[in-house]
């Protein structure tokens, strides 16, 4: 194993750790989940509780396995090859949830564009006479109807929202880089604290949805679109704000400096990613 480097970048090998017994803790934990999953699908009494079980163990998992990385990382054990290496994987790791995010938003520009237009054509007029080409729709079997979800109102607050975090987040990293950690402490807490409110506005536009607008997943393929757009999307701003608290309860106990702080730029690159996806949804799902 490489001797700990002084500060980040002085470290003249790449860091090598030591064996660990944490992804044999996360097998355990996803066989528990998998085996789990199975028994309860097939009706057995104890397959929510091993899936409870595997939850439990994967989370002891995270936090042992992501803490001894930290602990490496503030013992300045981590060389600038490594540090590039974990810029690398986190630019990896974006563009892969980028190209999740294109192919819904590919199933919803064919579908709208394509597959609609084509349902409402005069070769289709024999299959479904009464069947209007219009979005949004449920299409021609389903016969349920519902309100869309309008523009203005809780989705247009929400992207006020999210658009300011991205703003006081970015505050916050330059208070990091200059060494206000006030500054830092203040405007990354404001920014957890948005997105907490992001979520809750969006709990309620879901209520609102199955209780007054009749809106639902089952409604058709505007409402798979719609609640598989947003829904994932509101799964990626609770993975980032996760990760946000996470940094906010390192920068408290004394965590990152100016040089040495990719763990905040991480989280920093993930949330302004979330943000854009948000901004195409806003435009693309709610707007036009």
């Amino acid at each position: 194993m490489s001797a700990p480097a002084p500060a980040t970048g002085t470290a003249p090998a790449y860091y090598i750790p030591q064996p660990s017994h944490w992804p044999i803790l996360g097998s355990i934990a996803l066989l528990l989940m998998g085996f789990g999953a199975a028994s309860w699908f097939n009706g057995y009494a104890y397959g929510p509780w091993t899936v409870l079980a595997g939850f439990c163990v994967l989370i002891v998992m995270m936090f042992g396995w992501f803490g001894a990385v930290v602990g490496e990382s503030e013992r300045r054990m981590f060389s600038r090859k490594v540090d590039r290496s974990f810029r690398w994987g986190m630019s990896w790791f974006i563009f892969s949830e980028v190209m999740f995010f294109a192919a819904f938003f590919g199933a919803l520009f064919y579908v709208r564009n394509l597959s609609v237009p084509d349902l409402g054509s005069i070769g289709s007029k024999i299959l479904w006479p009464d069947y209007t080409a219009a979005w949004p729709t449920v299409g021609p079997y389903i016969k349920d109807t519902f309100t869309p979800m309008a523009a203005i109102g809780i989705p247009l607050i929400n992207t006020i929202i999210l658009l300011s975090s991205g703003v006081t987040l970015t505050i916050a990293h330059h208070g990091l880089k200059a060494g206000h950690r006030g500054q830092l402490k203040l405007f990354l807490f404001f920014t957890v604290a948005l997105g907490a409110l992001f979520l809750s506005l969006q709990a309620y536009e879901y209520h609102h949805a199955y209780t007054e607008l009749g809106l639902t997943l089952r409604s058709g393929v505007y409402g798979s679109t719609f609640f598989m757009l947003t829904g994932f999307h509101g799964l990626h701003v609770t993975i980032g704000a996760i990760m946000l608290t996470v940094m906010l309860v390192r920068v408290f106990r004394g965590h990152f400096d100016a040089e040495h702080h990719f763990g905040f730029e991480a989280a920093a690159w993930y949330w302004h990613f979330v943000d854009v996806v948000w901004l195409l949804l806003f435009v693309l799902v709610y707007w036009l």
